[in-house]
């Protein structure tokens, strides 16, 4: 891990390794643990590793989602050699070495999901990284799944939030946001309209939580 100007601190994970390696090194933070436990049994997380859950986000969409909200980086090998991309599921990732998870001071994180029962692999899910200094939103990132053609994907409505401060007013106003831009397709889980609106009630809960953490730290 290394420190840069900005106060970012930066945790690179070879993509070889299983998830349950990700899940036990010290340096795990609580978003990713939290999307790592749950549904994800221990043995999908010792037979999966980095790469493959990478490759294939149905494996574990919460913590690709926990990942795109944390704004992690991949480094591919490219034409020209390796070079380092944002994380993005749509995208094709060839031969994807190394995982970047830039971890920032002023972090806040909220994570929210609806199922059926516990144990079952959430509906929808949004994960919500917000970065505060000065007491201004620094930057704002939710990922949703259950609610895209893709397994997971980043909205673009939470962008709204960067330079302001973290209010319920606004946070509503984003919600409802993600609730429009949203596009998803109704199953035998959930119809289009079910999870066009869990889009939203689960945003602005994962905000919210964000909210309470930026009030417990100030």
């Amino acid at each position: 891990m290394k420190n840069d100007q900005t106060k970012r601190i930066l945790w690179s994970i070879v993509a070889d390794v299983p998830l349950q390696s990700v899940l036990e090194d010290s340096r795990c933070p609580p978003l990713l643990r939290r999307t790592l436990t749950g549904t994800l049994s221990w043995q999908t997380r010792n037979e999966t590793s980095v790469r493959k859950a990478l490759g294939v986000p149905r494996i574990a969409p919460r913590w690709v989602a926990a990942l795109m909200a944390l704004g992690a980086t991949v480094t591919v090998e490219g034409e020209a050699g390796p070079t380092e991309v944002l994380l993005s599921v749509g995208t094709r990732l060839p031969h994807p070495h190394m995982l970047h998870i830039p971890l920032v001071e002023g972090m806040r994180w909220g994570e929210a999901c609806v199922a059926r029962t516990p144990a079952d692999e959430p509906i929808v899910a949004a994960v919500a990284v917000v970065e505060m200094s000065d007491g201004l939103v620094r930057q704002a990132r939710v990922a949703l799944t259950g609610v895209w053609p893709e397994p997971v994907r980043l909205a673009e409505a939470p962008a709204r939030l960067i330079g302001s401060p973290l209010e319920e007013e606004r946070i509503r106003a984003v919600a409802e946001a993600v609730e429009k831009e949203v596009a998803p397709r109704g199953d035998f889980r959930g119809s289009e309209e079910y999870r066009r609106a869990m889009a939203g009630v689960l945003t602005r809960r994962a905000l919210e939580q964000c909210l309470r953490q930026e009030g417990e730290n100030e």
